[in-house]
Protein backbone atom coordinates (compact mmCIF):
# COMPACT_ATOMS: atom_id res chain seq x y z
CA UNK A 1 0.00 0.00 0.00
CA UNK A 2 1.03 3.22 -0.96
CA UNK A 3 0.12 6.43 0.75
CA UNK A 4 0.22 10.29 -0.66
CA UNK A 5 -0.27 12.80 2.29
CA UNK A 6 -0.35 16.35 1.98
CA UNK A 7 0.37 18.43 4.56
CA UNK A 8 1.28 22.28 5.10
CA UNK A 9 4.02 21.81 7.73
CA UNK A 10 6.52 19.38 8.42
CA UNK A 11 9.71 19.74 10.26
CA UNK A 12 12.01 21.19 10.04
CA UNK A 13 8.92 23.71 9.49
CA UNK A 14 6.80 23.30 12.73
CA UNK A 15 3.75 26.21 13.48
CA UNK A 16 1.65 24.17 15.18
CA UNK A 17 0.76 20.34 16.10
CA UNK A 18 0.64 18.97 12.41
CA UNK A 19 4.33 18.91 11.44
CA UNK A 20 5.05 16.18 14.64
CA UNK A 21 1.54 14.60 14.26
CA UNK A 22 2.33 13.77 10.03
CA UNK A 23 5.60 13.31 10.99
CA UNK A 24 4.79 10.68 13.76
CA UNK A 25 2.38 9.18 11.86
CA UNK A 26 4.11 8.62 9.02
CA UNK A 27 7.48 6.96 10.12
CA UNK A 28 5.40 4.43 12.17
CA UNK A 29 2.94 3.89 9.31
CA UNK A 30 6.29 2.89 7.68
CA UNK A 31 7.56 0.76 10.26
CA UNK A 32 4.04 -1.38 9.80
CA UNK A 33 5.35 -1.97 6.00
CA UNK A 34 3.03 0.89 4.40
CA UNK A 35 4.64 3.25 2.15
CA UNK A 36 4.23 7.16 2.73
CA UNK A 37 5.50 9.78 0.58
CA UNK A 38 4.43 12.97 2.05
CA UNK A 39 4.31 16.54 0.12
CA UNK A 40 4.43 19.93 1.74
CA UNK A 41 6.08 23.37 2.27
CA UNK A 42 9.84 23.73 1.57
CA UNK A 43 11.75 25.58 4.40
CA UNK A 44 15.17 27.43 4.30
CA UNK A 45 17.52 25.03 4.94
CA UNK A 46 15.78 21.99 4.36
CA UNK A 47 16.32 19.18 1.75
CA UNK A 48 13.69 19.17 -1.12
CA UNK A 49 13.90 15.47 -1.08
CA UNK A 50 14.98 13.32 1.47
CA UNK A 51 13.95 10.00 2.92
CA UNK A 52 13.54 10.25 6.55
CA UNK A 53 13.55 7.22 8.51
CA UNK A 54 12.02 5.76 5.69
CA UNK A 55 8.99 8.02 4.77
CA UNK A 56 10.31 10.08 1.56
CA UNK A 57 9.55 13.72 1.44
CA UNK A 58 9.12 16.38 -1.10
CA UNK A 59 9.39 19.89 -0.09
CA UNK A 60 8.15 22.32 -2.80
CA UNK A 61 9.74 25.60 -3.13
CA UNK A 62 7.28 28.47 -2.57
CA UNK A 63 8.63 30.39 -6.08
CA UNK A 64 5.46 32.56 -6.69
CA UNK A 65 5.06 36.05 -6.98
CA UNK A 66 4.48 37.74 -3.72
CA UNK A 67 1.26 36.66 -2.48
CA UNK A 68 -0.87 39.77 -1.49
CA UNK A 69 -2.54 37.95 1.25
CA UNK A 70 -2.83 34.78 3.20
CA UNK A 71 -5.44 33.18 1.31
CA UNK A 72 -3.60 33.74 -2.16
CA UNK A 73 -0.47 31.88 -0.30
CA UNK A 74 -2.62 29.36 0.48
CA UNK A 75 -3.95 29.02 -3.08
CA UNK A 76 -0.12 28.82 -4.51
CA UNK A 77 0.86 26.37 -2.33
CA UNK A 78 -2.06 24.03 -3.11
CA UNK A 79 -0.94 24.54 -7.02
CA UNK A 80 2.64 23.60 -6.24
CA UNK A 81 1.44 20.25 -4.59
CA UNK A 82 -0.47 19.60 -6.94
CA UNK A 83 2.26 20.05 -9.19
CA UNK A 84 4.72 17.81 -7.25
CA UNK A 85 2.59 15.27 -7.04
CA UNK A 86 1.77 15.45 -10.97
CA UNK A 87 5.58 15.08 -11.22
CA UNK A 88 5.70 12.14 -9.25
CA UNK A 89 2.84 10.46 -10.88
CA UNK A 90 4.62 11.65 -14.76
CA UNK A 91 7.45 9.35 -12.99
CA UNK A 92 5.48 6.07 -12.66
CA UNK A 93 4.76 6.72 -9.21
CA UNK A 94 1.11 5.29 -8.05
CA UNK A 95 -0.65 5.43 -4.90
CA UNK A 96 -3.52 3.99 -3.67
CA UNK A 97 -4.47 6.74 -1.38
CA UNK A 98 -4.71 10.42 -0.80
CA UNK A 99 -4.64 11.32 2.78
CA UNK A 100 -4.75 15.49 3.31
CA UNK A 101 -4.13 17.13 6.80
CA UNK A 102 -6.39 20.20 7.96
CA UNK A 103 -7.97 22.55 5.47
CA UNK A 104 -5.19 24.57 3.88
CA UNK A 105 -4.34 21.48 1.50
CA UNK A 106 -7.94 20.84 0.81
CA UNK A 107 -7.83 22.02 -2.74
CA UNK A 108 -4.80 19.39 -3.63
CA UNK A 109 -6.32 16.90 -2.32
CA UNK A 110 -9.63 17.41 -4.19
CA UNK A 111 -8.00 17.85 -7.56
CA UNK A 112 -6.22 14.57 -7.09
CA UNK A 113 -8.89 12.62 -6.07
CA UNK A 114 -10.46 13.34 -9.24
CA UNK A 115 -7.51 13.75 -11.27
CA UNK A 116 -6.08 10.23 -10.76
CA UNK A 117 -9.61 8.61 -9.33
CA UNK A 118 -8.06 7.45 -5.97
CA UNK A 119 -9.95 7.86 -2.80
CA UNK A 120 -9.38 11.01 -0.64
CA UNK A 121 -9.17 10.77 3.34
CA UNK A 122 -8.36 13.59 5.38
CA UNK A 123 -7.47 14.66 9.00
CA UNK A 124 -9.61 17.95 10.36
CA UNK A 125 -6.77 18.57 13.51
CA UNK A 126 -9.43 21.61 14.42
CA UNK A 127 -11.95 23.51 12.77
CA UNK A 128 -11.97 27.69 12.80
CA UNK A 129 -15.18 27.69 14.25
CA UNK A 130 -13.78 26.00 17.20
CA UNK A 131 -10.79 27.82 17.14
CA UNK A 132 -12.69 30.97 17.18
CA UNK A 133 -15.76 30.44 19.67
CA UNK A 134 -18.06 30.61 16.30
CA UNK A 135 -17.72 32.68 12.98
CA UNK A 136 -17.36 36.11 12.77
CA UNK A 137 -15.62 37.53 9.56
CA UNK A 138 -15.97 36.75 6.07
CA UNK A 139 -12.05 35.23 5.92
CA UNK A 140 -13.68 32.29 9.45
CA UNK A 141 -16.71 31.41 7.41
CA UNK A 142 -14.61 31.16 3.74
CA UNK A 143 -12.46 28.87 6.21
CA UNK A 144 -15.07 27.22 7.76
CA UNK A 145 -16.30 26.40 4.04
CA UNK A 146 -13.33 24.79 2.84
CA UNK A 147 -12.97 22.47 5.85
CA UNK A 148 -16.78 21.47 5.36
CA UNK A 149 -16.11 20.68 1.85
CA UNK A 150 -12.62 18.62 2.42
CA UNK A 151 -15.01 16.57 5.02
CA UNK A 152 -17.48 16.18 1.96
CA UNK A 153 -15.02 15.26 -0.47
CA UNK A 154 -12.88 12.62 1.64
CA UNK A 155 -13.78 9.10 2.09
CA UNK A 156 -12.95 9.00 5.69
CA UNK A 157 -12.52 11.72 8.04
CA UNK A 158 -10.11 10.96 10.76
CA UNK A 159 -10.92 12.94 14.36
CA UNK A 160 -8.43 13.37 17.03
CA UNK A 161 -10.70 13.20 19.97
CA UNK A 162 -14.25 12.29 20.77
CA UNK A 163 -14.84 15.98 21.26
CA UNK A 164 -13.68 16.68 17.72
CA UNK A 165 -15.63 14.10 16.36
CA UNK A 166 -18.95 15.54 18.37
CA UNK A 167 -17.56 19.14 16.80
CA UNK A 168 -17.43 17.99 12.88
CA UNK A 169 -21.35 16.78 13.93
CA UNK A 170 -22.23 19.71 14.79
CA UNK A 171 -20.73 21.98 12.97
CA UNK A 172 -20.77 20.61 9.55
CA UNK A 173 -23.27 18.28 10.44
CA UNK A 174 -20.68 15.07 9.38
CA UNK A 175 -22.39 11.63 9.09
CA UNK A 176 -21.06 9.37 12.10
CA UNK A 177 -20.16 6.45 9.72
CA UNK A 178 -18.06 8.88 7.73
CA UNK A 179 -15.53 9.81 10.79
CA UNK A 180 -13.37 7.61 13.08
CA UNK A 181 -11.86 8.47 15.86
CA UNK A 182 -8.01 7.68 16.44
CA UNK A 183 -5.79 9.74 18.81
CA UNK A 184 -2.58 11.58 18.79
CA UNK A 185 0.23 9.80 20.63
CA UNK A 186 3.68 10.57 21.43
CA UNK A 187 7.09 8.74 21.12
CA UNK A 188 8.54 9.10 25.09
CA UNK A 189 11.83 8.74 24.40
CA UNK A 190 12.11 11.86 22.38
CA UNK A 191 10.88 13.96 25.47
CA UNK A 192 12.76 12.46 28.20
CA UNK A 193 16.59 12.74 26.18
CA UNK A 194 18.58 15.99 26.37
CA UNK A 195 22.25 17.01 25.89
CA UNK A 196 22.04 19.39 28.47
CA UNK A 197 22.58 20.10 31.91
CA UNK A 198 18.89 20.35 33.41
CA UNK A 199 20.25 22.12 36.45
CA UNK A 200 22.01 24.69 34.73
CA UNK A 201 19.18 25.42 32.56
CA UNK A 202 17.04 26.01 36.03
CA UNK A 203 19.68 28.51 36.42
CA UNK A 204 19.57 29.98 33.51
CA UNK A 205 15.20 30.32 33.59
CA UNK A 206 14.98 30.62 37.50
CA UNK A 207 16.26 31.21 41.03
CA UNK A 208 17.93 27.86 42.85
CA UNK A 209 15.22 27.99 45.77
CA UNK A 210 12.41 28.52 42.82
CA UNK A 211 9.35 26.57 41.79
CA UNK A 212 9.10 25.83 38.27
CA UNK A 213 5.39 26.62 36.57
CA UNK A 214 6.53 25.89 32.62
CA UNK A 215 4.60 25.85 29.88
CA UNK A 216 5.24 25.21 25.87
CA UNK A 217 3.52 26.06 23.08
CA UNK A 218 2.08 28.82 20.27
CA UNK A 219 1.28 31.77 22.04
CA UNK A 220 -2.22 32.17 20.51
CA UNK A 221 -5.68 33.46 22.79
CA UNK A 222 -7.33 29.96 22.24
CA UNK A 223 -4.11 28.41 24.53
CA UNK A 224 -5.68 30.25 27.55
CA UNK A 225 -2.16 31.67 28.80
CA UNK A 226 -4.44 34.81 29.65
CA UNK A 227 -6.32 33.14 32.49
CA UNK A 228 -2.91 31.43 33.66
CA UNK A 229 -1.55 35.00 34.12
CA UNK A 230 -4.69 35.63 36.41
CA UNK A 231 -4.23 32.70 38.32
CA UNK A 232 -0.49 33.92 39.37
CA UNK A 233 -1.26 35.78 41.82
CA UNK A 234 -3.02 33.59 43.67
CA UNK A 235 -0.45 31.20 43.30
CA UNK A 236 2.23 33.56 44.57
CA UNK A 237 0.62 34.50 47.52
CA UNK A 238 0.35 31.03 49.38
CA UNK A 239 3.70 29.68 46.80
CA UNK A 240 5.56 33.31 46.52
CA UNK A 241 8.79 31.18 45.56
CA UNK A 242 7.73 30.48 41.98
CA UNK A 243 8.89 31.27 38.37
CA UNK A 244 6.33 31.08 35.53
CA UNK A 245 8.20 29.77 32.06
CA UNK A 246 6.12 30.40 29.10
CA UNK A 247 8.26 29.12 25.92
CA UNK A 248 7.47 29.64 22.13
CA UNK A 249 6.27 32.08 20.13
CA UNK A 250 2.93 33.66 18.87
CA UNK A 251 0.70 36.75 17.82
CA UNK A 252 -0.89 36.75 21.37
CA UNK A 253 2.54 37.15 23.02
CA UNK A 254 3.04 41.09 23.14
CA UNK A 255 -0.71 41.43 24.86
CA UNK A 256 0.32 39.10 27.67
CA UNK A 257 3.39 40.81 28.45
CA UNK A 258 1.86 44.11 28.75
CA UNK A 259 -0.93 42.24 31.27
CA UNK A 260 1.78 40.61 33.25
CA UNK A 261 2.77 44.60 33.38
CA UNK A 262 -0.07 45.53 34.45
CA UNK A 263 -0.67 42.63 37.34
CA UNK A 264 2.71 43.69 38.68
CA UNK A 265 4.34 40.16 37.66
CA UNK A 266 6.29 40.47 35.29
CA UNK A 267 9.62 39.95 37.46
CA UNK A 268 7.45 36.39 37.76
CA UNK A 269 7.12 35.00 34.30
CA UNK A 270 10.38 34.21 31.67
CA UNK A 271 9.54 34.40 28.24
CA UNK A 272 11.85 32.06 26.63
CA UNK A 273 10.76 32.67 23.06
CA UNK A 274 11.22 30.15 20.45
CA UNK A 275 13.41 27.00 22.34
CA UNK A 276 14.84 23.85 20.98
CA UNK A 277 13.93 20.60 21.54
CA UNK A 278 16.95 19.67 24.21
CA UNK A 279 16.01 22.73 26.17
CA UNK A 280 12.27 21.50 26.44
CA UNK A 281 13.31 18.24 27.97
CA UNK A 282 15.74 19.55 30.52
CA UNK A 283 12.76 22.37 31.35
CA UNK A 284 10.46 19.60 31.66
CA UNK A 285 12.82 17.40 34.07
CA UNK A 286 13.69 21.08 36.18
CA UNK A 287 9.68 21.76 36.58
CA UNK A 288 7.86 21.21 39.40
CA UNK A 289 4.30 20.88 37.05
CA UNK A 290 3.09 21.73 33.67
CA UNK A 291 0.58 23.84 32.90
CA UNK A 292 -1.47 24.06 29.62
CA UNK A 293 -5.21 25.81 30.75
CA UNK A 294 -6.41 25.85 26.90
CA UNK A 295 -9.87 27.38 26.44
CA UNK A 296 -9.88 25.44 22.86
CA UNK A 297 -7.95 22.31 22.95
CA UNK A 298 -9.54 19.33 20.07
CA UNK A 299 -6.69 16.87 20.97
CA UNK A 300 -4.34 18.53 23.52
CA UNK A 301 -0.64 17.34 22.43
CA UNK A 302 1.12 19.18 24.65
CA UNK A 303 -0.12 17.62 28.06
CA UNK A 304 0.93 13.61 26.27
CA UNK A 305 4.35 15.44 25.63
CA UNK A 306 4.28 16.84 29.12
CA UNK A 307 3.69 13.19 30.57
CA UNK A 308 5.65 11.76 28.39
CA UNK A 309 8.55 13.74 29.87
CA UNK A 310 7.43 12.54 33.03
CA UNK A 311 6.07 16.05 34.74
CA UNK A 312 3.22 16.77 36.78
CA UNK A 313 0.49 17.96 34.66
CA UNK A 314 -2.27 21.00 34.90
CA UNK A 315 -4.86 21.00 32.13
CA UNK A 316 -7.79 22.94 31.44
CA UNK A 317 -11.54 20.52 31.73
CA UNK A 318 -12.22 21.60 28.11
CA UNK A 319 -12.09 19.51 24.47
CA UNK A 320 -9.61 16.41 24.15
CA UNK A 321 -7.80 17.38 27.46
CA UNK A 322 -10.26 16.36 29.23
CA UNK A 323 -10.18 12.72 27.10
CA UNK A 324 -6.79 12.17 28.42
CA UNK A 325 -6.33 13.03 31.71
CA UNK A 326 -8.34 11.60 34.74
CA UNK A 327 -8.97 14.20 37.60
CA UNK A 328 -6.12 12.84 40.46
CA UNK A 329 -5.22 10.00 38.51
CA UNK A 330 -2.75 10.66 35.71
CA UNK A 331 -2.96 14.63 36.24
CA UNK A 332 -5.00 17.21 37.64
CA UNK A 333 -7.76 19.26 35.73
CA UNK A 334 -9.33 23.04 36.81
CA UNK A 335 -12.53 24.03 35.21
CA UNK A 336 -12.24 26.06 31.54
CA UNK A 337 -11.85 29.51 31.78
CA UNK A 338 -11.69 29.80 35.44
CA UNK A 339 -8.92 31.73 37.39
CA UNK A 340 -9.35 30.23 40.95
CA UNK A 341 -9.85 26.78 39.88
CA UNK A 342 -6.65 26.71 37.91
CA UNK A 343 -4.97 28.46 40.63
CA UNK A 344 -5.99 25.69 43.18
CA UNK A 345 -5.05 23.12 41.47
CA UNK A 346 -1.65 24.23 40.45
CA UNK A 347 -1.02 25.51 43.73
CA UNK A 348 -2.46 21.56 45.11
CA UNK A 349 0.41 20.29 42.58
CA UNK A 350 3.49 22.38 44.08
CA UNK A 351 2.46 20.98 47.79
CA UNK A 352 1.63 17.70 47.20
CA UNK A 353 4.96 16.11 45.54
CA UNK A 354 4.51 12.52 46.81
CA UNK A 355 0.86 12.22 44.94
CA UNK A 356 2.44 13.74 41.69
CA UNK A 357 4.63 11.41 41.80
CA UNK A 358 1.81 8.61 41.59
CA UNK A 359 0.46 10.39 38.86
CA UNK A 360 3.48 10.76 37.25
CA UNK A 361 4.19 6.63 37.01
CA UNK A 362 0.23 6.04 35.83
CA UNK A 363 0.82 9.45 33.38
CA UNK A 364 3.58 6.59 31.77
CA UNK A 365 1.57 3.90 31.92
CA UNK A 366 -1.24 5.47 29.50
CA UNK A 367 1.38 6.79 27.14
CA UNK A 368 2.68 3.80 26.50
CA UNK A 369 -0.54 1.85 26.43
CA UNK A 370 -2.62 4.14 24.85
CA UNK A 371 -1.34 7.23 23.10
CA UNK A 372 1.85 4.78 21.84
CA UNK A 373 2.43 5.05 17.81
CA UNK A 374 3.01 1.82 16.97
CA UNK A 375 -1.28 1.39 17.95
CA UNK A 376 -2.22 4.83 16.25
CA UNK A 377 -0.26 3.34 12.98
CA UNK A 378 -2.36 0.01 12.88
CA UNK A 379 -5.56 1.29 13.52
CA UNK A 380 -4.92 4.07 11.08
CA UNK A 381 -3.64 0.93 8.83
CA UNK A 382 -7.35 -0.62 8.94
CA UNK A 383 -8.58 2.52 7.83
CA UNK A 384 -6.71 2.66 5.03
CA UNK A 385 -7.39 -0.84 4.00
CA UNK A 386 -11.39 -0.58 4.65
CA UNK A 387 -11.02 2.60 2.72
CA UNK A 388 -9.57 0.39 -0.39
CA UNK A 389 -11.88 -2.40 0.04
CA UNK A 390 -14.97 -0.59 -0.03
CA UNK A 391 -13.47 2.02 -3.62
CA UNK A 392 -13.37 -1.42 -5.26
CA UNK A 393 -16.81 -1.76 -5.21
CA UNK A 394 -18.14 1.51 -5.45
CA UNK A 395 -20.10 2.83 -8.29
CA UNK A 396 -17.16 5.59 -8.57
CA UNK A 397 -14.79 2.96 -9.66
CA UNK A 398 -16.58 1.07 -12.06
CA UNK A 399 -17.83 4.29 -13.53
CA UNK A 400 -13.91 5.17 -14.06
CA UNK A 401 -13.65 1.47 -15.44
CA UNK A 402 -15.92 2.37 -18.22
CA UNK A 403 -14.86 5.52 -19.25
CA UNK A 404 -11.64 4.08 -19.63
CA UNK A 405 -12.60 0.95 -21.31
CA UNK A 406 -14.59 3.38 -23.50
CA UNK A 407 -11.01 5.74 -24.16
CA UNK A 408 -9.19 2.51 -24.75
CA UNK A 409 -7.37 1.99 -21.30
CA UNK A 410 -7.01 -0.84 -19.80
CA UNK A 411 -7.14 -0.29 -16.38
CA UNK A 412 -8.73 -3.05 -14.82
CA UNK A 413 -6.01 -6.04 -14.88
CA UNK A 414 -2.69 -3.13 -13.30
CA UNK A 415 -5.28 -1.58 -10.95
CA UNK A 416 -6.47 -5.74 -9.67
CA UNK A 417 -2.98 -6.26 -9.61
CA UNK A 418 -1.66 -3.69 -7.94
CA UNK A 419 -4.41 -4.11 -5.02
CA UNK A 420 -3.80 -7.71 -4.67
CA UNK A 421 -0.58 -6.82 -3.00
CA UNK A 422 -2.10 -4.77 -0.63
CA UNK A 423 -1.43 -5.61 2.56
Amino acid sequence: MRILMLSWEYPPKIVGGIARHVHDLAIALVRKGIDVDVITCGVQGALEYEVDEGVKVHRISMNNPAAPDFLTWVMQLNLNLVEQANRLAANGDKFDLIHAHDWLVAYAGKNLKHSWHIPLLSTIHATEYGRNNGLHNDLQRYISNVEWWLGYESWRVIACSRYMEEELKRVFQMPGDKLRVIPNGVYPAEFRKTNLIPAKIRNRYSAPDEKIIFHIGRIVREKGLGVLLEALPRVLAVEPRVKLVIAGKGPYLDELKHRAYQLGIYQRIYFTGYIDDNTRNALYQCADVAVFPSLYEPFGIVALEGMAAGTPVVVSDTGGLSEIIQHGVNGLKAYSNNVISLADNIIWALRHPDHTVRMKQKALEDIEKIYNWDRIAQTTGEVYQQVLEEFLSSPWRRTVLRESARDGKCMESEEMNRYRNIQ
